[in-house]
């Protein structure tokens, strides 16, 4: 069973890996962008403070918004939980970084 903990540390871990994708590659940053726009249109408006946040940390950099996007820190947590940096990587890499996770941190 996950638990609040475990899920915080994997979001963490994810964006991470997702960081350094964006370091390699800064157009994957228009991607984030179209994501957030894309969910704007179709989200609660309970998770707006939230798409806020990431409008502003996106409209101030990539250093700024990696920062945030790995922050360890409540508000960090809080963050990455309506992150658009989350669906950066393609479903193979998301997928064996799931699985990888999942051996690794297998409760018994």
């Amino acid at each position: 069973m996950s638990t609040h903990r475990n899920l915080d540390q994997r979001s963490l871990a994810l964006h991470r890996l997702v960081a350094e994708k964006i370091r390699q590659d800064q157009s994957l940053l228009l991607m984030a962008q179209s994501t957030l726009t894309r969910w704007r249109c179709s989200a609660s408006p309970r998770t707006f403070v939230y798409l806020d946040a990431w409008q502003q940390l996106l409209n101030q950099g990539m250093e700024v918004c990696l920062a945030a996007a790995t922050e360890e820190s409540e508000r960090g947590d809080a963050l990455r939980q309506a992150s658009p940096l989350s669906c950066l990587l393609p479903p193979r890499e998301r997928f064996a970084f799931l699985k990888q996770w999942s051996a690794n941190h297998a409760t018994h």
